[in-house]
């Protein structure tokens, strides 16, 4: 990764790929999507926010007992350039004790809210120990509910040894993204994908 980006997929040759999803937990949303995960046996990342995980504890516990990763999405949301180093520091330490708080688990992966950041949330996040997380497939826009097969096909191109991949499953009507992902995940058990967390892709490095 070079000083300032986003790590949008790993070079690996093991056929694996990390689905991530931003903005919940969401009780309709998210318990759909551990169903989905649950049928294919694949493990997914889960990019929480911390007042969402205020709001629904429950269903942190339930991703987190479920095998699947919760990664650092602040605690509001916040846009990190247009923050003092202080109220950075705020966002994610808030947001990483919480998880803690729920899990018994610190997050060890970040993805910064609208993949917004400068060279001084690089070197904060270098501080942390935090390896921001990109995706490939972004012209799929699936927080825009441009239609599933639309969401589909720009993640299709997308699909390779190592790739990261993001859709949505907080903030507003997500069953577009929900649809598409329930498709996407068969499609890749079928064709021989493991669908693994990001750390696990992130160890698979080659």
């Amino acid at each position: 990764m070079t000083k300032q980006s986003l790590i949008n997929e790993v070079n690996t040759s093991e056929k694996m790929i990390a689905v991530t999803f931003d903005d919940g937990p969401n009780p309709v949303y998210t318990t759909q999507l551990l169903d989905i995960f649950s049928e294919v046996q694949g493990k997914a990342t889960f990019f929480m926010i911390g007042e969402q995980m205020n709001q629904h504890p429950e269903i942190v516990r339930n991703v987190y007992e479920q095998g699947h990763e919760i990664g650092n999405h602040t605690y509001s949301h916040a846009k990190m350039t247009e923050l003092a180093e202080a109220e950075c520091v705020e966002e994610v330490v808030r947001n990483e004790q919480l998880i803690y708080q729920l899990t018994g688990q610190k997050p060890v992966v970040l993805r910064p809210p609208y993949l917004d950041y400068n060279h001084e949330t690089v070197s904060f996040m270098q501080q942390k120990g935090y390896p921001m997380i990109g995706a490939l497939n972004l012209e799929a826009h699936d927080w825009e509910m441009p239609g599933v097969n639309h969401i589909l096909s720009k993640s299709r191109e997308c699909v390779k040894n190592g790739s990261i991949l993001i859709f949505h499953d907080g903030y507003g009507d997500r069953s577009q993204s929900i649809e598409a992902v329930r498709i996407l995940v068969s499609e890749l058990k079928f064709q021989g994908y493991q669908l693994v967390t990001v750390s696990e892709l992130l160890r698979m490095e080659n």
